[in-house]
């Protein structure tokens, strides 16, 4: 019996993006297994027949002890599974998973959801990371990337050649469960919508600077706050509620009668591999204002889908969401309507997942460094 294994740094994570991939593979045969920490959506992986290996991960950490502990894990792994492919998600899956995928001659393949932060800046932490995924993607059957400026990096870093490489419309949006949802009628408070882990990296400085902002200006708008804590910010969260302008959730499960509720969504985000926020809201009508980087700006087509704001500057953040606030409301709902055709023409994970399957040649014998 054929079997894949998928390495991941989150089982929501995996569900959330990958659940319609982990079917379709079952269907064409394969019992699949992922190795994951056990956390808030193991439940449902199981519930659709993918068998759960919890391994602990330390997501952010640098500990070479710990990640040294996560390779000898994987290795366990693999000589006990036995599969015929090996899918990895997120830098220290790649990494180590790659590590020993490769020492075992295992085939796999390999995504790049985003380059995080260590390649923001020139300096050793960069080029050990760099060296560390030249040396585990060496063998990989095929390196995935979510936008064509990541897979540039790699290259002219030369860490994969191009001819094994395939840049996907990131993981897709299920245009089925993000469904076109009615533009709400009532139009008087610009109701902003943010949904993601709260935390430097992500923006949240700039918006929360660009909404006192506007509301100094005189702009009626307020701020809706979905995710978890990531960094130390739940004081300030507290004392802008007390403001009377922003309402946090805290993290949920299902965010679209979030979306649904609100006018335009905003992501200020630093780096991203591609921001699945920015295509569920998308989808579901929504104008979207984001960060002018790779990973966000395919999302929209500005000025007819939503607005891009440079990244790091609340000026711009602001300046695009009063843009947004200043436009009659037939005009913010047809803004919608045109991020929902964007999402059906490019982004409809139904193409993705075929496309994924097809670059992994599932249907051929598979032989190691093909």
């Amino acid at each position: 019996m054929k079997k894949i294994l998928i390495l991941a740094n989150s089982s929501s994570g995996l569900y959330d993006f990958r659940h319609e991939l982990i079917s379709a593979l079952m269907k064409k045969g394969y019992v699949v297994s992922a190795s994951n920490p056990d956390n808030d959506k193991t439940d449902e992986l199981s519930k659709i027949g993918c068998r759960i290996i919890t391994t602990k991960l330390d997501r952010r950490g640098i500990n070479p002890l710990k990640d040294t502990g996560l390779f000898l894990r994987y290795l366990l792994i693999l000589k006990k599974e036995k599969p015929s492919l090996v899918i990895t998600y997120t830098i220290k899956p790649n990494v180590y998973g790659g590590f020993a995928c490769r020492l075992l001659r295992v085939p796999y393949a390999v995504n790049i959801t985003g380059l995080g932060t260590a390649f923001e800046r020139e300096g050793l932490l960069k080029e050990l990371v760099v060296m560390m995924y030249r040396t585990a993607l060496k063998r990989a059957k095929v390196v995935f990337f979510e936008n064509s400026e990541d897979r540039k990096v790699f290259l002219e870093k030369g860490i994969i050649p191009k001819r094994k490489t395939k840049v996907l419309s990131g993981a897709g949006v299920n245009l089925e469960h993000y469904r076109y949802t009615e533009y709400p009628s009532d139009d008087s408070t610009v109701r902003f919508l943010f949904i993601g882990r709260i935390m430097k990296e992500k923006g949240v400085d700039e918006l929360f600077k660009a909404m006192r902002m506007l509301r100094k200006e005189g702009v009626d708008c307020t701020l809706d706050i979905l995710g978890g804590y990531e960094e130390n910010y739940e004081s300030r969260i507290k004392k802008y509620e007390a403001e009377g302008w922003l309402r946090y959730h805290g993290y949920q499960k299902d965010v679209r009668p979030f979306i649904a509720e609100c006018h335009c969504f905003v992501l200020p985000s630093w780096h991203e591999g591609m921001a699945n926020t920015n295509l569920e809201c998308a989808s579901s009508g929504r104008p979207v204002i984001t960060s002018n980087i790779p990973g966000c700006r395919e999302a929209i087509i500005d000025g007819r889908s939503g607005f891009l704001c440079e990244s790091r500057n609340t000026e711009s953040l602001k300046d695009a969401m009063r843009r947004f606030s200043e436009l009659p409301p037939e005009k913010k709902r047809t803004m919608g309507i045109a991020g929902r055709k964007h999402m059906e023409e490019v982004f409809d994970k139904k193409k993705v997942v075929a496309r994924t399957i097809s670059a992994l040649k599932l249907r051929k014998a598979q032989k190691f460094g093909e």
